[in-house]
C-alpha cells in the first residue's frame, strides 16, 4: 500500500513538473502518456484536442492506433449516434475519466463503436478521460488495451480520475501559452465532396491545410478539424443536429484559425479557412491566465479597441469598476497597459504568467 502511494505522489510531482515545462501539444502528449503508461499500463494513447466552445475535435495526436478509414466511422458514432462514454455526455455529466468495461460491466460489445470498429481492429478495453477548464473541454485522452490484454481496474480509473485536473491544465497551457498569432488576411475556400475528397480548393486553403497538418494517422490527408467540420456541416444541413458546424485550431506554427463548413446541395460541403481576430480569441486566451467571467468580457472589448467609457457602458458598470478589472487583469497576465496586454494575448510575446 505504501508502495504503491509512493508511485502515485512520484507520479502527480512528475505531471506537476510536466505542466510547468511549457511543452508543445506533441512533445506534452507524449511525455504525459510516458509518465502515465508507468503507472497505468496501456498499448496505445490518442490525445484529441478540440474547440472548447463546441467540442468538434480539431487536431489528434496518436501512437498505435486505428488507421485512417476507421477514425472516420469512430467520428460519425462520437457526432451522430448513441454509445457509452462519448465525450459530450461525459463533459455534461462532469465524468472526467472512466473505461468502457467499466461501464458496459464488462460486456464491451454493449457499445458500438466497440463493437463495429474497436474489436475488429483488435482493440478491447478503453480508458476515456475528459480534459476541461472552466470555460469548456480543450481535449480529450484516450489510452487503450489490445484484445489479450486485462481490463483496466477501478483502481486505475480513481488514480487517473485523481490527475485530470493536472493533464487538463497542461495541455491548456500548450494550447494557449504558445506564440498565438493570427496574422493573415487571405480567406481560404475548399469543397469536399460526399467522399471528403476535395473537389476544389485555393491557393489559400491549400497552405491553411499545409499548416495544419494532417497529423500522425497514416492514410490521412485531410486535417481532422476540417472532416470533423464537414460531418457537423452534412449533419446541420440534413436537421440532425442544431450545433454550429464551427471550430477554432492552433496551426503547427502558432496561428489560429477558424474553419467554418456550410452544406451545399445535399452532400458537398464548403469549408472555409480564415484567421481569427483577436476578439474571437480572447475568451481561450483570457481562460489561460485564470481570468474572471467580467475580466474576460473587459479583455474582449479591449482587443475590440473599445475605450473604458464604451466599456463601461456595454457591461453595465461604472468607468471605476471597469478600472479595477483592468488593474486585476494587468496583474494576471504581467502587463502594464492595454498595448502590452493585446501583444501578450495575441501576438508575439510569449506568455509566462502561469
Amino acid at each position: 500500500m505504501a508502495s504503491a502511494l509512493g508511485m502515485h505522489e512520484r507520479l502527480h510531482d512528475t505531471m506537476t513538473r510536466l505542466v510547468h515545462r511549457g511543452l508543445g501539444v506533441e512533445d506534452y502528449w507524449r511525455a504525459m502518456s510516458a509518465a502515465l503508461d508507468a503507472a497505468v499500463p496501456s498499448e496505445g494513447s490518442c490525445l484529441m484536442t478540440m474547440d472548447p466552445a463546441t467540442m468538434l475535435p480539431t487536431a489528434e495526436f496518436v501512437e498505435n492506433g486505428m488507421p485512417a478509414d476507421a477514425i472516420s466511422r469512430l467520428v460519425e458514432i462520437e457526432l451522430r449516434e448513441p454509445d457509452y462514454t462519448k465525450w459530450v455526455d461525459m463533459a455534461r455529466l462532469g465524468q472526467t475519466a472512466a473505461s468502457l468495461s467499466g461501464v458496459t460491466v464488462g460486456d464491451l460489445d454493449l457499445s458500438r463503436r466497440h463493437r463495429e470498429v474497436r474489436r475488429p481492429e483488435g482493440y478491447a478495453d478503453e480508458l476515456r478521460v475528459v480534459l476541461s477548464s472552466s470555460t469548456g473541454t480543450w481535449g480529450a485522452l484516450t489510452v487503450f488495451r489490445e484484445l489479450d490484454r486485462p481490463y483496466f481496474t477501478a483502481a486505475e480509473v480513481r488514480l487517473v480520475t485523481s490527475l485530470t485536473g493536472l493533464i487538463s491544465d497542461g495541455l491548456r497551457r500548450s494550447l494557449l501559452l504558445d506564440d498565438a498569432r493570427a496574422d493573415r488576411d487571405d480567406a481560404g475556400i475548399l469543397v469536399l465532396n460526399p467522399d471528403d475528397e476535395i473537389d476544389m480548393v485555393n491557393l489559400a486553403a491549400q497552405q491553411w491545410v499545409d499548416e495544419l497538418g494532417t497529423g500522425t494517422r497514416a492514410g490521412t490527408k485531410l486535417p481532422l478539424v476540417i472532416r470533423a467540420v464537414a460531418r457537423q456541416a452534412r449533419a446541420v444541413g440534413n436537421h440532425q443536429t442544431t450545433g454550429p458546424a464551427r471550430a477554432r485550431v492552433r496551426t503547427r506554427t502558432g496561428r489560429w484559425v477558424i474553419v467554418r463548413g456550410s452544406l451545399m446541395g445535399e452532400t458537398s460541403v464548403a469549408v472555409l479557412l480564415e484567421a481569427a481576430r483577436p476578439a474571437e480569441l480572447a475568451p481561450l486566451l483570457a481562460d489561460a491566465y485564470g481570468l474572471t467571467r467580467q475580466e474576460r468580457r473587459v479583455t474582449e472589448l479591449v482587443a475590440r479597441g473599445l475605450p473604458t467609457r464604451q466599456i463601461a457602458n456595454e457591461l453595465r458598470m461604472s468607468t471605476y469598476t471597469v478600472q479595477d478589472h483592468l488593474k486585476s487583469i494587468f496583474a494576471k497576465t504581467g502587463t502594464g497597459s492595454r498595448g502590452d496586454l493585446v501583444a501578450r494575448l495575441f501576438f508575439d510575446q510569449r506568455a509566462t504568467a502561469l
